[in-house]
């Protein structure tokens, strides 16, 4: 695995790791993996729609991002693209005029929006942005990339409700979460940007404790996992670890090497971070 920088921002485009990279950002630990749908290999124009965002922001705190260009609409990698850039520069903008995490997050999805939107045929992405600063973490989101927040007993302290009818079944309790992965419209979205009625779903403050673990990932890891299974994997171990073996269970489950469960192949894209100060991150 390999190591960037402490501080330095990391935008993921069209990416194809090999494994998960490590970074260490303003001494925190965080680990990213983005890798194109195996359906995809061997096919010249199958690149990699998903795109993740990692930015320290130096005493302010930090903030994390997943893209995913929705599948089936031309430009989607382009439209990840678009949404992470306008992320990224919207957040150190606000942060330039003395303004705050929020304000410039707020202002990216809107402005993300507007160039998801100015793109060609009918372009679309998902974006999950989590907030983290002073001991605590905020999730933002418009689509159904997912963000979760467990502490190192496997306690679920937050999860994203997908922006979908099948995310909206499970979370008024008319499915069940082991049924939803095999619904046959879990496909479908209500919500992204690239359109009029995008909307941003905006978290509650959570509280941080030592050794909390905060992962983003798109629709490939959660269409093949269970949620109590992702946090079963990073709730414990050094965070690369972690996320090595839950891409490696995932990426088998993709190839269908699982025997029954769910085996949706899709770009993935995980980004894991840790409180820091804890004992082997």
């Amino acid at each position: 695995m390999s190591a960037d920088g402490q501080g330095t921002p990391r935008l993921w485009e069209r990416a194809d790791l090999s494994e998960p990279e490590v970074l260490d950002l303003d001494g925190a630990r965080t680990v990213v993996f983005t890798h194109r749908s195996p359906a995809k290999v061997g096919d010249p124009d199958g690149v990699n729609e998903d795109g993740a965002l990692a930015l320290a922001c130096g005493g302010h705190g930090w903030v994390l991002a997943v893209a995913d260009g929705v599948g089936g609409h031309a430009a989607g990698e382009q439209a990840s693209r678009e949404a992470l850039q306008a992320l990224r520069d919207a957040v150190r903008k606000a942060l330039g005029a003395g303004r705050s995490l929020r304000d410039g997050i707020l202002d990216g999805f809107e402005e993300g929006n507007r160039r998801v939107t100015a793109l060609p045929a009918d372009a679309a992405t998902t974006l999950v942005a989590v907030e983290i600063m002073a001991g605590s973490a905020r999730v933002y989101h418009a689509g159904d990339s997912v963000a979760v927040i467990t502490g190192q007993r496997g306690r679920l302290k937050h999860e994203t409700t997908p922006h979908s009818p099948v995310g909206y079944a499970v979370e008024s309790g008319l499915l069940a979460a082991d049924d939803a992965l095999d619904h046959a419209q879990r496909h479908i979205i209500s919500n992204a940007l690239g359109g009029e009625d995008m909307h941003i779903a905006v978290g509650p403050s959570v509280r941080l404790a030592p050794r909390d673990t905060v992962v983003l990932a798109s629709d490939g890891l959660f269409d093949n996992l269970s949620t109590a299974e992702v946090v079963e994997f990073v709730r414990v171990g050094p965070l690369e670890t972690a996320v090595d073996r839950l891409v490696a269970c995932c990426r088998l489950r993709m190839a269908g090497g699982a025997g029954d469960r769910p085996s949706k192949p899709d770009d993935l894209t995980v980004v894991a971070w840790r409180l820091p100060g804890e004992a082997g991150h």
